[in-house]
């Protein structure tokens, strides 16, 4: 497979899980220091203990969880706001009233505030606000009725986490946003790459053997002219920017990665939607008008390789009957519910019945390279002919088309 470079994924927000980390194993000493500091006020110090134990086990035990956004699972963050929540109203039953009545801090103290912190790095704003409410419902239980302590420090909390959730969010699209833009970057990079290589080598021995079959005549005018055809399809290719720009991600330590990966081929049924132009503006030549929407035309891979495959069999019969000096256009019409690809010639034309004739006598160009294919994608064809007037294939393709695999499978279903 072919290798080419790739933004894969940057890492804003790293940063704020790493400050996370420091912050719960500060704030669990924290705490752990309150409480030693007044151990000879607390009516049951052993409850305390207890729940200091779970606390610093917990904190030191699920470091790793708070490393990074996929670590930190749904799962965890609810057991965390859990032991904060526990904390704060087992501190009146572990306290003394006297200092649960003057505002005395709770038994995890500021450390909560990672709790919540973690839901607004993982969840943004919306998460922020449901874990902060639940630990001021939590604050204003322990205290029994709304003081203005207590007040202040659940807004303090309420607002604080909202704004570092609302940051993140705002972070991670400008990430986005970078990440689209050094993937184009690099996209760009790679076709100009291909174009100075092929401009060096293969359009310039096309364009020779143009030149000098047209001088030499005979066969080898047809084959110049053939090059030549094969040099504006090749030219078409290399500045329609038909390099795919990658939209996958994964989790990085930091900054911006870039990496070779391999490109998975098209065909293998993985790959999402392609753009039908791509395909078809490889037929375009000097004899070969090609006119397309300024917008892709995307079409399920298999479906679009057999339609494609279906406008050069027209083209090859265009070839074969209309004569070497017949013009031919291709046009690519984008309707909601399908897709229509028209192919035209200025040839003689086909006469009346002529089509059926061939059938009988076994050449079935028409009948299996066009119409077949396209019944087998669900489309149909079209053949218009009026003798001195061209031949026109009008070929229509519904969207919802996965390929003949799938037609198959459903016609066998019925």
């Amino acid at each position: 497979m072919p290798e080419r470079e790739r933004v894969m994924r940057m890492s804003v927000e790293q940063p704020l899980w790493r400050a996370l980390t420091g912050y719960r194993v500060l704030t669990m000493v924290y705490a752990v220091g309150l409480f030693v500091s007044a151990y000879d006020g607390f009516a049951r110090p052993w409850l305390a203990i207890a729940y200091f134990a779970v606390l610093a086990g917990w904190t030191l035990g699920t470091l790793p969880k708070v490393a990074s956004a996929a670590n930190c699972t749904k799962r965890f963050l609810a057991a965390d706001l859990t032991i904060a929540l526990v904390g704060i109203l087992l501190t009146r039953f572990a306290d003394s009233a006297a200092r649960v009545e003057t505002g005395g801090p709770t038994l995890p103290s500021i450390w909560t505030a990672g709790a919540v912190l973690a839901f607004a790095i993982k969840g943004g704003w919306r998460w922020a606000a449901f874990a902060s409410t639940l630990v001021a419902v939590a604050n204003l239980v322990h205290r029994g009725a709304p003081t203005r302590d207590t007040i202040h420090n659940v807004v303090l909390v309420w607002v604080a986490s909202i704004a570092i959730g609302y940051v993140v969010e705002v972070a991670r699209a400008s990430e986005r946003t970078l990440a689209r833009a050094l993937e184009i970057e690099a996209a760009t990079r790679e076709r100009e790459r291909l174009a100075r290589d092929i401009h060096d080598g293969v359009l310039q021995v096309l364009a020779m053997v143009q030149r000098r079959g047209t001088a030499l005549g005979g066969e080898a005018a047809e084959i110049g002219r053939m090059a030549g055809e094969q040099e504006v399809a090749l030219r078409t290719l290399v500045s329609g920017g038909l390099v795919p720009v990658s939209r996958i991600s994964e989790d990085a330590a930091e900054g911006a990665l870039v990496r070779a990966v391999e490109e998975p081929d098209a065909g293998d049924g993985t790959a999402g939607p392609v753009d039908l132009r791509a395909l078809l503006a490889a037929y375009a030549g000097a004899k070969v008008t090609f006119s397309e929407p300024g917008a892709p035309v995307p079409l399920a891979p298999p479906a679009a390789r057999e339609l494609a495959a279906a406008v050069g069999a027209a083209l090859d019969n265009v070839r074969a009957h209309a004569g070497a000096e017949a013009r031919a256009w291709i046009l690519v019409e984008d309707w909601p519910d399908e897709i229509i690809v028209t192919v035209r010639d200025d040839g003689p034309g086909i006469p009346e019945g002529r089509l059926a004739q061939a059938e009988g006598e076994g050449r079935l160009g028409v009948a299996l390279s066009i119409r077949g294919r396209l019944r087998d994608i669900g489309g149909t064809a079209e053949l218009i002919s009026v003798p001195g007037q061209g031949t026109e294939v009008e070929l229509k393709v519904p969207k919802a088309s996965e390929g003949p695999k799938n037609t198959r499978g459903k016609a066998e279903k019925r």
